[in-house]
């Protein structure tokens, strides 16, 4: 269980003293100084027009380097509407979004970037979806501005290939950008994987969920945290945790090699018996070297297995949040057991609404 640090201040290791709103708004942040105010502005504009007063607006601080958790921090003396959350370091933006939905208390959470590529003026129209019953209304991008050809041709071919082998239907062409209710939070919360795909998660909890067309725009400033390094880890861990289709496809490699293999001593004893001369040793060495990157690759695609199965075995925390701050207060939370959120035991000591539990802090 999580332990906050204690003080004198009776609201020291508290932050949820309200009733939850109809709506969280969950931001993941990293480098993103010059978008902050931008989408706050934007952010609160869409939640007012969709839920009146009645939200809150989560900024997920992922070990930003620049002013992002300064401007953050103003944020929150400025709004009473605005949690900041700030992790001990940069663990990725599916566990900043993760950890953003776990500190969340709203009946619906809208998980969206901050960097504005994603409208928030969508918001209303989603909300709407979703009274109509749905569970999930995800974004799907029908235009995509402000990309690069490469990275485009890129995520074209990564929705095609886990469509493949995925073992649930992702839908193309989406993002994080969603809307979700309360229950499917809880059940994301719930989910102990360390390598998330939070896009995959929700689309094997099922429920009813509807599509949302809408044209992403660039980025309102700053360059992208995203560079092509980490989009193809983002892609491995997404293949790997929702297919087994790299596993397929080293024992089809391995079929194959054996059957070249084959192949090749069968013409070698026909050589042999025939008497025809042998020209040399390159078919040898080449077929060797074949073989033996055949077999280095199918090692290293069950190695990789393997050691996401050590990852997740070790039992640690997923995320580890250092602050959560708000208009009122600052909590810290120097150490962050396996059990609990902060914020769910700081709710049952404030009386407030409980967030959901989960493996994780």
């Amino acid at each position: 269980m999580a332990s906050p640090m204690q003080n004198d201040d009776p609201g020291e290791g508290r932050f949820v003293d309200a009733p939850p709103p109809r709506l969280s708004v969950v931001a993941p942040c990293l480098d993103e100084e010059l978008c902050i105010d931008a989408f706050f502005a934007r952010a609160s504009a869409a939640c007012a027009a969709a839920v009146g007063e009645d939200y809150e607006i989560i900024l997920v601080d992922d070990g930003s380097k620049d002013a992002t958790w300064s401007k953050i921090s103003a944020l929150c003396a400025l709004s009473g509407k605005v949690v900041g959350v700030r992790l001990s370091r940069n663990h990725g933006h599916q566990l900043a979004a993760s950890a953003g939905l776990a500190v969340s208390r709203g009946a619906r959470i809208l998980l969206i970037d901050a960097d504005l590529q994603d409208p928030p003026e969508a918001l209303p129209e989603m909300m709407e979806i979703m009274d109509r019953g749905f569970d999930v209304v995800y974004g799907v991008r029908s235009s995509r501005e402000g990309e690069s050809r490469i990275k485009l041709f890129t995520a074209h071919c990564f929705y095609r290939i886990l469509r493949i082998g995925a073992g649930v239907e992702i839908p193309r062409d989406v993002g994080d950008f969603r809307l979700m209710t309360r229950r499917v939070v809880d059940i994301l919360d719930e989910m102990p994987e360390r390598h998330r795909f939070l896009r995959g998660m929700v689309s094997w909890i099922g429920g009813r969920q509807a599509p949302y067309p809408y044209r992403r725009s660039p980025r309102f400033g700053g360059r992208s945290s995203y560079p092509l390094a980490k989009m193809l880890h983002f892609a491995g861990d997404a293949i790997t945790s929702f297919s087994v289709l790299p596993l397929r496809l080293a024992m089809c490699l391995g079929l194959a090699a054996a059957v070249t293999a084959f192949a090749v001593f069968l013409y070698a004893l026909y050589s042999k018996f025939a008497g025809e001369a042998v020209p040399g040793w390159t078919s040898v060495v080449a077929s060797g070297a074949f073989f033996a990157g055949a077999q280095l690759f199918v090692l290293g695609v069950i190695g990789e297995y393997i050691g996401r199965l050590v990852e997740q075995q070790k039992g640690r925390p997923l995320y580890i949040i250092e602050t959560v701050q708000t208009q009122r207060r600052a909590a810290l939370f120097p150490r962050i057991g396996r059990d609990r959120c902060p914020c769910r035991s700081a709710a049952r000591e404030a009386g407030g609404a409980e967030p959901p539990s989960g493996p994780h802090a």
